[in-house]
This record gives C-alpha cells, structure tokens and sequence, in this order.
C-alpha cells in the first residue's frame, strides 16, 4: 500500500518523529523493533537510527533533500558527523533551530519561515541545492507543520491562502493541495512523514483524509 496509519512512541504526529531525506527514513533509537519492522516494510527504504542533541523528535529538528539537511543547532559533534555521511549539513543557530518545523523542502524547492533571517534563507538554499522561498502558510510561522512535501506534490493546511499557494507551487514545481489528518487536524506536517512512494500518517485518521492524502501526494 501506498498510505498506511499507525504512531510513534505512542503518538499520533508521526511526522514530528520521523523525517524522510531523500532516500533515508530517519527515525528515533528508542523505536521498539515492531515499530520499526512496520516502517521498513512501508517505506521499502534506508533506515537509519538518530537523535538530534538526545532528542527524538527528528521531524522537528531535520528537514533535507538528496543535497543537504538543515539540522537545529542542538545537534552534537558527533551528531553533525554522522549527518556529514549523508550530505552537506547547515545548522540553524541563534534560537531560531527547529529546522524541521521551519523549512519545507523538496528536490525542487524549500519554504523557509519567516523567522529565519535572509541570510539564513540564502544559506539554506545554497546547502540544499534549491530556490528558497520566505512564506507563512495559513498565516502561521511553523511551515514544516502545515505541509508535507514529496516530488510528486504537496499537502498544506486547509486555510493556506491562494497567494501563499501559488508561491509555494512556483518554489517547489509541484501541486498543492489542501488535506487534513488523524480526523479533522489541519497540522498536515506533524501528522503525516512522506518519501515520493509511501506516506504514514497518525492512527484515526479517515478515509477520505487518506484518500485525499494520496490524491495530493501522487501517491496513486
């Protein structure tokens, strides 16, 4: 299957625990072996083990494509090193670091929150190899919990505006489309993680939230 529900660490925003970066599904190394069974089975990807500074919450704190990742600045050396292996890293400083919730990205394109300062948007474009973009979506700052991002489309917030939209599509070359999750939340980014073939979205989430999922996520 192309979609499938569940949790992690007994919680339904999936997507603030896992961060998909390219072809590597990044996850917790405190998932128990079923958790991590169900995910290898789902996303028929790399599996790698991981903390950001202790932290589990690596689809807050990471956010990349197949050029670089943007990392919180509470990443350790040896943290840093081990993302190194993967690609090019860029940190986020000065308290403005949860890089997973304020960067949205793709191989085509990035939005970045307008909290971070221009010559961090610049900085991270020139790491992940892509035109970034500033952009509020549906008027909020945290831009990686109002979208889910794949090479096939994007899920946004229900009331992302139609300018942010358009510029959204122009960044990333590719659709948005509007879905919510785990019955009716509108935080797409917290509760779904997503590569270009499989998405897991937080247990009780509906069939017409999934079926939209799928539709927005080319998933299909």
């Amino acid at each position: 299957m192309a979609i499938s529900t569940g949790d992690i660490l007994g919680h339904t925003q999936v997507g603030v625990y896992l961060s998909v970066v390219d072809d590597v599904l990044f996850y917790p190394r405190s998932l128990n072996d079923a958790s991590i069974e169900m995910l290898t089975q789902s996303f028929e990807m790399e599996m790698h083990p991981f903390l950001v500074g202790g932290s589990s919450l690596l689809g807050s704190l990471l956010s990349g494509n197949d050029k670089g990742i943007a990392v919180a600045d509470i990443a350790t050396e040896e943290d840093l090193d081990e993302l190194t292996s993967f690609c090019d890293v860029v940190v986020l400083e000065s308290g403005v670091n949860a890089a997973g919730n304020l960067i949205e990205c793709n191989a085509h394109g990035a939005v970045v929150s307008p909290v971070v300062p221009q010559e961090g948007v610049k900085m991270i474009s020139e790491v992940l190899g892509v035109d970034a973009i500033h952009s509020k979506v549906a008027g909020h700052d945290t831009v990686g919990s109002m979208l889910v991002a794949n090479g096939n489309g994007v899920l946004a917030h229900p009331d992302i505006t139609r300018e942010e939209a358009e510029a959204i599509e122009s960044a990333m070359k590719v659709p948005v489309m509007v879905g919510t999750v785990t019955f009716g939340s509108p935080f797409v980014g917290a509760g779904c993680a997503a590569s270009d073939t499989h998405a897991l979205v937080g247990a009780g989430s509906t069939g017409p939230e999934l079926n939209r999922i799928e539709d927005a996520l080319g998933l299909i």
